[in-house]
């Protein structure tokens, strides 16, 4: 892409994401604050949109590269923008997810491999997508935090090895730019929504997946690794509590950070940002020992996971 065609693009973005704001205040598509919420105004809902605009204009700009994979986004998209207007049965967004991940494991050529990888690869990134969802709760952090692995992505894509087609990365990257401007904030113009949180979670799973089937390496993960730990230890923990881990909570080390310690949004979403950047980077230092850095890298998270809710605690 040159920087004639990243402009228009741009332009396109800004403006699907205006007209996107004429059509949510119009149809009141808005998110009410609650009490387990970590904000106190009304918002409009459903900005993450941008990212399945970003890859739309891509798919049709660029002859239609990774058509599974975009007819798997546009089926998640699609149950995630209806649930944000709408509150759906789990079963249902489940049925959805699963057809949507089926789809892109074909675009994989997954079902070449033994079947139990298919199953691991379905708990898997369920898992992602629902860890994802449950990490949307603040202002920017979910815009910062995947551009980082965007960022990361296209670094590794570039200078490393070739997985992917780098305009698909550059579109994505755009979207990103556009909504983080409007939700980056001390008081945001929008939240991303289900069809945004659950979008660009299939994104990265769909990229991060390419990467690790053209290498076979699978310390890539760590590029998960901050929200990886938050999610999967604070489930446990309101397991241990006995808790419906299906219901909304403000348990989370960023929603604790961000309500209980009164830590600007912004702040903490930055801690989050920096803290994966930081990771990302000893991973290209350290690539030798990458096994080793990984686990050490979740084990040092966990541990002061663990430590800071134990000092909240108290």
């Amino acid at each position: 892409m040159n920087i004639l065609h990243c402009l228009i693009v741009l332009a396109v973005l800004i403006a699907g994401m205006l007209i996107y704001f004429k059509i949510a205040d119009k149809y009141h598509i808005i998110d009410k604050p609650n009490e387990r919420s970590s904000h106190t105004h009304t918002t409009l809902q459903g900005g993450g949109i941008i990212f399945y605009m970003g890859i739309l204009l891509y798919f049709f700009i660029q002859k239609f590269h990774y058509p599974w994979f975009f007819i798997g986004l546009t089926l998640i998209a699609a149950i995630s923008f209806i649930d944000d207007i709408k509150p759906q049965s789990i079963a249902l967004r489940l049925v959805v997810h699963f057809i949507a991940l089926l789809l892109m494991f074909y675009q994989w050529s997954l079902f070449s491999l033994p079947w139990y990888y298919t199953i691991i690869a379905l708990i898997f990134c369920t898992g992602v997508l629902n860890a994802y969802n449950f990490m949307d709760g603040i202002n920017g952090i979910t815009g910062g935090y995947s551009l980082v692995i965007v960022t990361a992505l296209w670094y590794i894509n570039s200078y490393k090895i070739s997985f992917i087609d780098n305009n698909l990365i550059y579109y994505l990257s755009l979207s990103l730019f556009v909504f983080i401007f409007f939700n980056f904030r001390t008081r945001a113009k929008c939240f991303v929504g289900d069809v945004g949180s659950i979008s660009i979670a299939f994104i990265l799973i769909f990229l991060l997946g390419c990467l690790i089937i053209k290498t076979e390496d699978f310390s890539y993960i760590v590029l998960l690794a901050v929200y990886g730990v938050d999610s999967v230890l604070t489930i446990i923990h309101r397991l241990i509590l006995k808790e419906n881990i299906f219901e909304a909570h403000r348990k989370h080390a960023y929603q604790i950070m961000a309500n209980e310690l009164k830590i600007p949004h912004v702040v903490v979403s930055l801690i989050y940002a920096l803290l994966q950047a930081l990771i990302v980077t000893g991973l290209f230092c350290f690539y030798e020992w990458r096994y080793l850095y990984s686990y050490l890298i979740i084990a040092i998270l966990s541990l002061t996971y663990i430590l800071f809710k134990k000092n909240v605690n108290k």
